[in-house]
Formats: C-alpha cells, sequence, structure tokens
C-alpha cells in the first residue's frame, strides 16, 4: 500500500487547482474559508460527540468529509505562501517534543 505524504498532498492540491479552479484564491480568502470549514468540523463534532442534536441540515454532514475540508485549505494556504508542510511539521514535533517531553506526565490534572 502506498501512503500519501504531505509533501505529495501540497503537489495534488497545486495540480488540482491550476487544472480545474483556474487558480488560488487570494490568502485571506483562504482563511475565511478555513474559518468556514473549521466552524463546519466543530459542527460536526459538536453534534456527534457534544449535547447538541442534529438539525435537519446536518443530515449529510460527514466527519471525515469536513476534516478533509480543513486539510484541503490548510494546504491552499501553504502552497500560496511558500510553507513546506512536511519541513513545518517535523519543526514543530521536534518544537513539542523539547519543550513539553515531561510537561504532561507531570501535570496532576491528568
Amino acid at each position: 500500500m502506498e501512503y500519501l505524504t504531505i509533501k505529495k498532498a501540497q503537489m495534488l492540491v497545486d495540480e488540482w487547482i491550476n487544472t480545474y479552479g483556474v487558480r488560488y484564491f487570494n490568502e485571506l480568502t483562504n482563511m475565511a474559508i478555513l474559518t468556514e470549514e473549521v466552524g463546519e468540523l466543530a459542527r460536526v463534532i459538536a453534534r456527534t460527540y457534544g449535547e447538541q442534536s442534529f438539525k435537519e441540515s446536518d443530515e449529510n454532514r460527514n466527519l471525515a468529509d469536513e476534516m478533509a475540508d480543513v486539510l484541503w485549505v490548510l494546504i491552499c494556504l501553504a502552497n500560496q505562501t511558500n510553507v513546506d508542510l512536511t519541513d513545518a511539521f517535523e519543526k514543530n514535533m521536534k518544537k513539542k517534543t523539547a519543550r513539553d517531553n515531561e510537561r504532561h506526565k507531570n501535570n496532576k490534572k491528568l
């Protein structure tokens, strides 16, 4: 089985945008879209795992699809701002590990 890497996902999104999407929306538009998509994801989670009940308009919402929508727009923003998400994620993991390697283990609340 071949796994999709973050780098490959960034390439696939770019290919799709240039083939079907004409161009990227500008960064501010994509930031607004990302916020909207995160809200849709939050709605599904609140209704699935929280105390809110589903509305008729929520009927076709799918948790995995909403997560993929968030990832899509995040990748668009990374592409158009020249962020290598693989490199950024690896650096972020190192930062978290150095900063928090004992913090959570020593948190009496956990």
